[in-house]
């Protein structure tokens, strides 16, 4: 059966605003959800629009940090490249240094994908954190307040690529998956029944090399197959989209206030 999901987009004219908007909306995102349940669980994505939100929440001359309760977050991550937590391209690191290394946050509160395992390893590690964390038990899957994506040129999102296999996987909480098309590259990534649960999912997508792929996701034909982002159905039946003027050409314009809405069905 159809389910009709409402997507509500922003659109700010340069990268600074979007950046802007995207630190606040972590920061009423997470005191929203530690205020009702005492701990916010967020998940988050690499990228240069999430790395330029995280420095802003770490700027003490910022509004944003005061607005946080530290100690009531717990910071998970979307997907990671099977890399050392000290390569440049672990996502991890690229958090460490924007964010981590300047906030009053505990390890006890950080749980990392382990990329320097061998990726099966490191997705078993990770889903038995998580299950640990939030005490899960038999089927049971996490509820995080809050997962933040991104969106590839190609479509994609966590780390589920066109044509993978991790596309087909219902049962685990995050898996391994081949990435061919990425230099035959592991990756290990929530899966998307995981993502779907989520209380909050917003994508964070910028410049015009998203257009194509904005337009197919959200107004082709279903084909998850070819455009993985259409996987992405949440239980709560919203998506929000934050968006730079470049990305969203092809969507309807939005409102004199920069908020656009559309429905579709999935």
């Amino acid at each position: 059966m159809a389910q009709t999901i409402e997507v509500l987009y922003y659109v700010d004219a340069s990268a600074d605003a979007v950046t802007r908007r995207t630190a606040q909306y972590f920061a009423d995102g997470i005191r929203d959800a530690a205020g009702a349940r005492g701990k916010a669980r967020i998940a988050i994505s690499g990228g240069h629009t999430p790395k330029n939100a995280f420095a802003l929440l770490a700027d003490p001359s910022a509004q944003y940090r005061e607005q946080i309760p530290w100690e009531n977050l717990e910071l998970y991550w979307v997907d990671e490249r099977c890399v050392p937590p000290d390569h440049p391209d672990s996502n991890y690191r690229m958090t460490r240094e924007a964010l981590l290394d300047k906030v009053p946050l505990s390890q006890n509160q950080i749980f990392r994908i382990r990329g320097e395992l061998e990726p099966e390893g490191a997705a078993s590690r990770y889903e038995f954190d998580i299950r640990e964390s939030f005490r899960l038990e038999g089927a049971e899957i996490p509820v995080f307040d809050m997962v933040a994506l991104g969106m590839g040129p190609d479509g994609h999102t966590a780390s589920l690529f066109p044509h993978t296999e991790g596309l087909h996987e219902l049962m685990r909480i995050a898996i391994a998956n081949h990435v061919p098309q990425q230099k035959e590259s592991w990756r290990v990534t929530l899966t998307w029944p995981v993502i779907n649960r989520a209380r909050d999912v917003f994508f964070l997508i910028e410049g015009e090399d998203k257009v194509a792929a904005l337009k197919s996701v959200f107004a082709g034909p279903y084909d998850p197959e070819t455009y993985p982002s259409q996987l992405i159905k949440p239980a709560t039946g919203r998506i929000t989209l934050l968006l730079d003027a470049a990305a969203a050409a092809a969507l309807p314009p939005p409102s004199a206030g920069g908020v656009g809405k559309l429905e579709i069905s999935r």
